[in-house]
């Protein structure tokens, strides 16, 4: 009489297969260096590889505040160590890399790592790979480069910071800068779009309008109320956060501070202790 495997040996049979299949395919970074080794100054499109030292990679990632709950995308990923450094950091990272020898390289680091379940390396163009989903974006390519990226990087979500190494994104001035190692690195806080004329009113019965000029993450302009126009003081963009203070028709100052969703915003109005909810809608 044939005796069929019992349900449990079964089991132990497939998983000691996979164990078997999983060491099989493990590498080492000495065997993804046997296959493809850049060297430093190697072409590519539009740049040339030069590698982040790892100091100046945590200091990217540390000026982004980078968290567990961050999906990071690394623009020119090169080896990849950007995007491997942010999985190790418990983000979700995706590399994206045109040159595929490059781009081969950078996945059998991943998988020397063992770092498949939070890295992702592309083969792809930065200016047609959708990196939207991005909250924290990093970036070591070349200032044309970055010039060229940039209306896309604005179009972002608000709050999305982004990194870039050694260069800058011409009159988008940096939130953020420092020097590790002798090299430069600039973060910026993708700000929420707030130029226009917006109708704001409180949950009593204050109302204004409010004229909003704004050159990237700087603004200014006026408040006003019942046909008295005045300046706007103090006023703030930080991604999606908006605010300012002013003089009221009574001569108290005020602040007001909301969060901006497209066209409309969302906040309180403060006054000496006393805090209404206010509304805001792009006129």
């Amino acid at each position: 009489m044939m005796r069929y495997p019992s349900v449990l040996q079964s089991f132990v049979v497939a998983c000691a297969a996979a164990l078997l299949a999983s060491h099989a395919a493990a590498v080492t970074r000495t065997e993804c260096e046997r296959d493809y080794k850049p060297t430093v100054g190697q072409t590519g499109k539009d740049v040339v590889w030069v590698p982040t030292p790892y100091g100046i990679v945590s200091g990217m990632l540390g000026l982004a505040k980078v968290k567990p709950t961050d999906i990071v995308y690394d623009l020119g990923a090169g080896d990849g160590i950007i995007a491997i450094t942010a999985g190790k950091l418990g983000a979700t990272a995706v590399g994206i890399e045109y040159e595929p020898a490059m781009a081969k390289f950078a996945k059998c680091l991943v998988e020397a790592e063992n770092m498949g379940d939070k890295v992702r390396i592309i083969e792809g163009d930065i200016f047609k790979e959708d990196f939207s989903k991005a909250t924290v974006l990093t970036l070591y390519l070349l200032p044309d480069l970055n010039h060229q990226l940039r209306p896309q990087i604005l179009a972002m979500k608000p709050g999305t910071r982004v990194v870039s190494h050694a260069w800058d994104m011409g009159e988008w001035e940096p939130d953020e800068a420092f020097v590790v190692e002798g090299s430069e690195g600039f973060l910026w806080i993708v700000p929420a779009r707030v130029g226009g004329r917006w109708s704001l009113r409180d949950d009593k019965d204050w109302e204004a309008e409010i004229s909003v000029t704004q050159e990237f993450q700087r603004i200014g302009g006026t408040i006003t109320i019942k046909g008295r126009t005045q300046p706007l003081l103090g006023a703030y963009v930080n991604g999606a956060i908006v605010g300012f203070t002013f003089v009221d028709k009574d001569g108290a100052v005020r602040s007001m501070r909301g969060q901006v969703d497209g066209d409309r915003i969302a906040g309180q109005l403060r006054f000496v202790g006393n805090i209404t909810l206010l509304t805001g809608r792009k006129l």
